[in-house]
């Protein structure tokens, strides 16, 4: 009656019997979904990265006031207090600049905010702020992926920059301003603007000096709209200036600066990784099998699955972008797995005469519940992820639904396409591809139980008149005769080999139990232990081939003298701009005349120093400055543009860069990688003081400073919000209300995010005196954010896996022994990574994640085979050596098929390479650590809980 249960059980779960009884429906509909996969390839976009949105609004302020002291008092502080209420609705950071009769106020809102209704929020709240008397407000919503996605020079031999900006205007800009995807294109080098009535002069319009490869210039920029993809506008642009350059000969229209291309070659490295590593697991399925019609069969699940995934990327509006190609590269072991279970199955049963049609059916039977439990636990752990809250979670989104979705198909790919093809292909052809030896069936080894030869287990593989690896289940022991005249296939000799010492050690195990579990435990305290070696931080640095020098100099005296002379509306003084770049105005705009003219002619000579020095590297290959950078007419930026082929990475230029630009006096300097979207912070390290006095603010921040500066790794280190006057400043820095000094900095590629965090938090709380506050900012305080919350993640993950394993067992002895057997990946992950150099941050904690769901599959293959001979009649311990020889190939199948697909990105070939890696470090490490643990930890902690669950119930 029990068997008969068991038996009415797996055959609730095989829905094979459905695809197998309509064959040529289940071919059309997978056909179906190839071509329609097709179509859903061709339509998705290539991106870096997921769209993220960062809700931003801006609030800028002018009164009559002649001090920043005057003007916080009057305008800041009102409304600061009257938008704090907003942090119940998602606001989580409010920063305000304060300057003689100007403030700006950056209100920063959870992703799960948009934009609209977090700027409909900040009106509702100012209505209860009564401000001065011929008080303005202006209320600015800032979309961030409005970003440039393209910048030209336009250079001439024989025209001036006064002709080339008429030429600019007329003819270039309104052209490319009409097409699609484009929001506004920004002149750049124009020093002519003026500011009409009534207009207000953005950051974007203030007065420029442009130059490429130190040739003075005007620039064109490219801005998209927020949800335009990079690379389409990219290419219309460059089709248009194509055309725009032979109409006019006498300009050059140069391309200056772009992410495109980068876009381009990291998306099509990742994709030629995706596509070298299915070909190796198909290497490695034909190695084990070695049937051609049954690889071929494993095989075509993996581009059917692919394209079915596709369809549901398309559906959920997801791109070719890295971490949806990161999912689709991981999964390739998992629909590989899925369908060798079921061929492998069905070939077996071939192999003891079934019909190929009996073979399927009972074949897929037998491991209905396996396959289903285990791909529905992999579903299980990655939904989490596609969950998660705030930023992480639309950046994650994409991974986790991917891999999802992937499996699922993957499951039903395999439970019903692979049966049909096998009892299609392999019907005539599984005898006839024979070699050396053949399989015992699950029957035989209960017949060899009953003649007491089922613990001899070491001379199976040396019986030449039996065959000599065990299978499938048969229903019944009279099989054996006519499996002993079929000439099977045999192992191959490295695979018997192999298959011996495994039942020798599992031998071993069972009768060693507690060595067992002291080793597991070792390696778990190993692998903890090796955490703190490992780099940490969110990303790690990318070898892009360009980069930033971001330039400033201190503002002269005459600049006193001139606001003391010019009309109170004159004198508009800066916001943040280094928080929310180009977004918010500046008080420089409105100093027309020389003043302006001085500062951005002394900022084109530097820039013209910094050039020299630049463009002195034979690594080199193009520069692109803009003096006036975010409307600040005494700062500048040097886009950088490496040759494709050069001696040095990005990171080794950039520091040869730093020593050489070290020389100039009075200039501050930052070497700064470019952002992939304008987040406000151009530096990964910040950290914040806050406090009510100002000159107790930056004494503390310059003793921090120096305690920094004694660390190797950090470059680049400013403070900033520097307070000439402490009196009667001119720029006040507020953040939730109190004072603020920022400490930025950047750091070199042999220093972590967090690692930096760790080396410098706790020795800066020493010192800090009463009243003052450390707190972190940028990425500084995202990097505890992804670490905290893919912690909560990963335990979600967990608790799912196991309620999806107790709903489909019943029972709690195969949930218990696959959560205690989860550490056994975090000893190899670990060791990768600290061998590799490679970062400890998302892509790696995605990673971890997987090899669960990984480890889960390997566990539950072991633990329903058992249960499985056990209801057959065999004792606990012939069932685990037994389930141990026939599942040996399967295990050792997807973990050589998973790390080889993985192996084209963990030798971290091509653009992006540095972000793949560790994902790939971590799978191939965790992998290979826990299968082989795996082998013998889970039978041997089958029988420790049995045995204590056992002693529980009396």
């Amino acid at each position: 009656m029990k068997q008969s249960s068991e038996k009415n059980r797996r055959r609730r779960w095989n829905i094979s019997r459905w695809a197998i009884a309509k064959p040529w429906l289940t071919i059309c509909f997978w056909l179906t979904v190839t071509i329609a996969g097709l179509f859903a390839f061709t339509s998705l976009k290539y991106a870096l990265f997921p769209e993220v949105s960062f809700p931003v609004v801006v609030l800028q302020a002018q009164g009559n006031f002649d001090t920043a002291i005057e003007t916080e008092n009057a305008i800041t502080a009102p409304i600061e207090n009257a938008v704090k209420v907003l942090e119940k609705k998602g606001m989580y950071e409010l920063r305000s600049s304060t300057y003689p009769g100007q403030t700006v106020i950056n209100m920063a809102f959870s992703t799960l905010n948009n934009l609209k209704s977090a700027t409909a929020d900040v009106e509702t709240a100012l209505k209860q702020v009564t401000l001065p008397p011929k008080t303005s407000l202006e209320i600015i919503s800032l979309d961030l992926n409005e970003s440039a996605a393209i910048s030209y020079a336009i250079t001439s031999d024989s025209q001036t920059l006064k002709e080339l900006t008429e030429v600019a205007q007329n003819q270039v800009i309104p052209t490319i301003a009409e097409l699609p995807g484009v929001l506004k294109v920004n002149l750049l080098g124009d020093t002519s603007r003026k500011q009409k009535d009534g207009e207000k002069l953005t950051s974007r319009s203030v007065p420029t000096l442009v130059s490429f490869n130190a040739k003075n210039a005007i620039a064109f920029q490219v801005v998209k709209l927020a949800d335009a993809n990079t690379l389409e506008v990219v290419s219309r642009v460059e089709a248009t200036v194509e055309k725009l350059q032979s109409d006019l000969p006498e300009i050059q229209l140069v391309l200056a600066e772009t992410q495109a291309n980068y876009i381009q070659e990291s998306t099509q490295a990742t994709i030629d990784a995706l596509l070298l590593g299915i070909i190796l697991a198909v290497l490695v399925i034909f190695l084990f099998l070695q049937n051609f019609l049954a690889t071929i069969i494993t095989a075509l699940a993996i581009p059917v699955s692919l394209l079915g995934t596709c369809i549901v990327m398309g559906i959920f509006g997801f791109n070719l972008e890295t971490i949806t190609l990161l999912a689709l590269a991981i999964v390739i072991g998992i629909i590989v797995d899925d369908a060798i279970v079921d061929v492998e199955n069905i070939v077996r049963h071939i192999e003891v005469g079934k019909t190929s049609r009996q073979a399927a059916i009972s074949g897929t039977d037998e491991i209905g519940v396996t396959v289903v439990a285990s791909t529905l636990t992999i579903a299980a752990v990655f939904l989490p992820v596609a969950f998660m809250g705030d930023t992480l979670g639309q950046f994650f989104q994409p991974f986790g639904l991917t891999v999802s979705a992937a499996v699922l198909i993957s499951l039903l790919v395999a439970r019903t396409l692979s049966p049909v093809l096998a009892g299609w292909w392999l019907g005539n052809g599984a005898r006839s591809q024979g070699g050396k030896g053949s399989r015992l069936s699950a029957g035989e080894i209960k017949l060899r139980h009953k003649s007491g030869l089922s613990g001899k287990f070491a001379d199976l593989n040396n019986d030449d008149n039996k065959p000599s690896l065990l299978f499938g289940l048969v229903s019944s022991e009279e099989n054996y005769a006519a499996l002993k005249e079929d000439k099977l296939r045999r192992r191959p000799e490295w695979e018997k080999i192999l298959s011996n010492q495994y039942q020798r050690l599992l031998n071993w195990s069972l009768d060693h139990r507690q060595i067992v579990m002291a080793i597991a435990l070792l390696s778990f305290v190993a692998g903890v232990a090796m955490i703190p070696l490992v780099p940490k931080g969110l990303v790690p640095q990318l070898d892009r081939g360009e980069f930033n020098v971001i330039y400033s100099y201190p503002l002269p005296n005459f600049l006193s003298n001139t606001e003391k002379s010019l009309p109170l509306e004159k004198i508009q003084p800066p916001p943040n701009n280094s928080i929310f770049g180009e977004g918010a105005f500046n008080w420089m705009n409105n100093l027309t005349g020389s003043p302006t003219r001085i500062l951005l002619r002394k900022s084109r000579r530097i820039a013209q120093k910094i050039e020299k020095v630049v463009l002195s590297s034979p690594e080199v290959e193009s520069v692109f400055s803009i003096a006036g950078f975010h409307g600040e007419p005494n700062s500048g930026k040097i886009y950088v543009k490496l040759k494709n082929e050069r001696s040095l990475t990005t990171a080794q230029v950039q520091e040869q860069t730093r020593i050489a630009l070290s020389e100039l006096e009075r200039v501050a300097i930052s070497v700064e990688d470019i952002p992939f979207v304008e987040t406000g912070t151009g530096k990964p390290f910040e950290i914040m003081l806050l406090g009510d006095n100002r000159e107790i603010l930056y004494k503390s921040a310059t003793e921090i400073q120096a305690q920094i500066e004694k660390i190797p790794g950090f470059v680049d280190i400013t403070i900033t919000s520097q307070f000439q006057n402490f009196d009667n400043p001119m720029e006040i820095t507020r953040r939730g209300l109190k004072q603020v000094v920022y400490i930025t900095a950047n750091l070199s590629d042999t220093l972590g995010l967090a690692d930096a965090i760790n080396l410098t938090v706790p020795a800066a709380q020493t010192i800090l005196p009463d009243g003052v506050e450390l707190d972190l900012g940028g990425d500084s305080l995202r990097v505890g954010e992804v670490f905290g919350s893919f912690a909560l993640t990963l335990g979600l993950s967990i608790v799912c896996m196991l309620a999806v394993l107790l709903l489909l067992f019943g029972r709690f002895l195969e949930p218990l022994v696959v959560g205690l057997c989860l550490p056994l990946s975090i000893v190899g992950a670990m060791l990768g990574l600290l061998v590799t150099q490679s970062y400890f941050g998302v892509i790696s904690l995605l990673g971890l994640i997987f090899l669960l769901g990984l480890l889960d599959k390997n566990a539950l293959l072991l633990m329903d085979y058992i249960n499985l001979l056990r209801q057959s009649g065999f004792d606990r311990k012939d069932a685990i050596l037994a389930t141990g020889v026939v599942r040996l190939r399967p295990i050792l199948m997807t973990t050589s098929s998973t790390v080889l697909g993985m192996l084209p990105i963990a030798l971290g070939l091509g653009a992006g390479a540095e972000l793949r890696q560790p994902l790939a470090v971590a799978i191939i490490g965790g992998l290979i650590t826990s299968s082989l643990l795996s082998l013998v930890v889970v039978p041997v902690l089958y029988t420790l809980l049995e045995d204590w669950l056992d002693n529980q119930n009396g």
